[in-house]
């Protein structure tokens, strides 16, 4: 065995002194790279964060050009938005939300589930066809369908019916969610779907009890985004409501009325009605990052 001669150590010297510079231009670019990351962070929430603000001011201090920083913080605008004072309470609006978005979830769910399977695993003739024919539903501009929707909801006497709107945002979104689910159900073994269809499990046993399990990250971020879709939907609940079915979103429209925007108002009931959508993705954050990244890397 050869003993390593003094001449090797100067060899080694400048390979070590080039390495160093490489390292501390990989640490600042690192760094500046997180920095920007937190500054585009930052500036995505600057809104939501002056909502917020916003609606802790008076009305007068809300109003102001420039906007003050330094203005009072007070609860009016809450109080009022849940109806002291006024006698309009916000509690059938969001009801009729929750009602309407989770119902309408659970429907799409229950049947985007079969449809993806088909379209995945047990490959149905002319697949492509039929996912391109779901893809085609969003096509049609949302006001062009809206004439008719509203005869139809009117002759049947669904009109200011909250579950005129829970049939509607199914339809609306379980093309959607069949897209998203067929690509997360491709991912799933069929090797054990296969032993399960050895050991006698039937279909409806298959789909809860194996690909559901296996594919939960992907259906919970479609049933957050169906949720998220649903909540929002303003044109169909503006047009075919009224008094009873009217959801959160419609209620959100009161606050601006001939006589001036409520703006503080206005913030405030815009911080109570997305509560609902940030706790779902709050409690769902795990499963909706692993559902969106699924598939991403093989």
């Amino acid at each position: 065995m050869s003993t390593p001669t003094t001449t090797d150590a100067p060899k080694a010297a400048p390979a070590v002194r080039r390495a160093a510079p490489v390292e501390r231009r990989a640490r600042r670019r690192s760094a500046s790279l997180g920095l920007l990351a937190w500054v585009v962070g930052i500036a995505f929430c600057l809104p939501a964060i002056w909502m917020l603000l916003t609606s802790f001011h008076s009305e007068p201090d809300a109003a102001t050009n420039p906007p003050s920083l330094t203005a009072p913080l007070t609860l009016d605008s809450y109080r009022a938005f849940f109806g002291t004072g006024s006698g309009a309470s916000p509690w059938p609006p969001l009801i009729n939300s929750l009602t309407s978005s989770v119902f309408s979830t659970l429907f799409v769910l229950v049947l985007a589930l079969p449809a993806a399977y088909a379209l995945s695993i047990q490959r149905v003739e002319k697949w492509t066809d039929v996912m391109f024919f779901f893809l085609s539903t969003k096509m049609l501009p949302v006001v062009a369908g809206l004439l008719p929707v509203y005869l139809f909801a009117k002759n049947i006497g669904m009109l200011d019916n909250v579950w005129l709107l829970v049939i509607l945002y199914t339809s609306m979104n379980l093309p959607i969610a069949v897209w998203m689910m067929q690509s997360f159900l491709a991912d799933v073994p069929v090797s054990i779907i296969e032993a399960a269809q050895v050991d006698g499990a039937r279909l409806p046993t298959v789909l809860t009890r194996v690909v559901a399990p296996i594919a939960a990250p992907g259906i919970a971020a479609t049933a957050l985004i169906c949720f998220i879709f649903s909540w929002n939907e303003l044109l169909f609940a503006r047009v075919l409501t009224g008094v009873t079915a009217q959801t959160a979103p419609v209620f959100l429209t009161g606050f601006v009325t001939s006589q001036g925007l409520f703006l503080a108002q206005l913030c405030a009931a815009s911080v109570v009605v997305s509560l609902p959508v940030l706790a779902a993705g709050f409690a769902a954050q795990d499963k909706l990052v692993q559902g969106l990244s699924l598939g991403a890397v093989k």
